[in-house]
């Protein structure tokens, strides 16, 4: 399944890693931390950070709509000035490319400024954020309605190539995309995406998807692992999970994360409380059980993101929804 890393962390456990793509530059950590953050505080994320390096995390996720660079990369140069890692290259880090910047020829600029944020030579794997474009500008959430423009995929993938050539992008990859989306790309694309980065865990579990990307040799990366920041969490607040979680002394964040390692996913987990960061290293040296596995198969289903949920929803414009749908049973 996936091999182990080691974790520099006095007394906290390794954290296994997933071979992606076929152009992939090195493996992907089983757990990395997500950076985004609402209301976004600079001092207390970049803190998280390098409590988080501190633990043995080496895969940072951030995006140029989190505003959250500048405190990926300073954290990253201060551990590396304290010996918590030896250099940059230990770290693995992911940026993101917004719907605003989502144009042929602001592609590689966008890398450049968010190398410059981040005060990087390069980001182990740069990814398009939405299989959505939008008019030119800084990057803003949510996107107007009227904002949205035709994609030219094509276009946009070729300027992603370019980056990945040039050594910026050692890695290059897609989040939020379908099947549908993902057959488009691989239709047109010299150098195919390494990983999609989508929203999963036990209650949006993502079955085809997974099984499609497995087959064409794409690596998936679950966001939301533990069902996002929100009052009512589907995951953390579930009976099934619950009752698995009592029966295996674990936590339900825990469990829900476990199951995601087992279908062969890595993913990005947000927390600014050290004592959770550690909990969500510890789930290698343990397994779900077949019974476990079953009764987690029956959970029903349910998204929390749609592509709705990137968009204004004061502006009443003729824009076709049905195009930018994502979501996949």
């Amino acid at each position: 399944m996936a091999s182990s890393a080691g974790s520099v962390g006095k007394g906290c456990p390794e954290i296994s890693e997933f071979p992606a793509g076929a152009t992939a530059g090195r493996p992907v950590p089983a757990v990395g931390l997500g950076t985004a953050s609402f209301p976004f505080v600079e001092e207390d994320v970049r803190a998280t950070i390098l409590a988080a390096l501190e633990l043995g995390y080496r895969h940072l996720d951030t995006a140029s709509l989190y505003r959250s660079e500048r405190a990926v990369g300073e954290a990253v140069a201060e551990a590396a000035r304290r010996g918590v890692v030896a250099s940059r290259e230990e770290v693995f880090v992911t940026t993101k490319m917004w719907c605003s910047q989502c144009h042929p020829d602001l592609v590689l600029p966008s890398l450049r400024e968010s190398l410059q944020n981040l005060q990087m030579e390069y980001v182990d794997l740069y990814l398009v954020h939405w299989p959505v474009a939008a008019k030119p500008g800084k990057p803003q959430f949510p996107v107007k309605r009227e904002d949205i423009v035709p994609m030219d995929l094509r276009g946009v993938w070729r300027a992603m190539e370019e980056c990945h050539r040039l050594g910026l992008a050692r890695m290059i990859g897609v989040s939020n995309f379908t099947t549908t989306k993902l057959q488009e790309l691989l239709a047109i694309a010299e150098i195919p995406p390494a990983v999609n980065q989508v929203e999963m865990n036990p209650i949006w579990q993502q079955k085809k998807l997974i099984e499609f990307c497995k087959d064409k040799g794409i690596h998936v990366t679950a966001y939301s692992p533990l069902g996002g920041q929100s009052m009512s969490n589907a995951v953390l607040q579930s009976e099934v999970l619950e009752e698995i979680s009592k029966a295996r002394g674990k936590s339900v964040a825990q469990i829900s994360l476990r199951w995601i390692y087992e279908q062969g996913a890595s993913m990005v987990a947000k927390s600014l409380k050290r004592e959770r960061l550690k909990e969500n290293m510890e789930i290698f040296d343990w397994e779900l059980g077949d019974e476990d596995r079953f009764k987690i198969s029956q959970i029903p289903q349910h998204k929390r993101v749609r592509v709705t949920g990137i968009l204004s929803p004061e502006d009443a414009s003729g824009v076709d929804l049905a195009e930018l749908d994502i979501v996949e049973m």
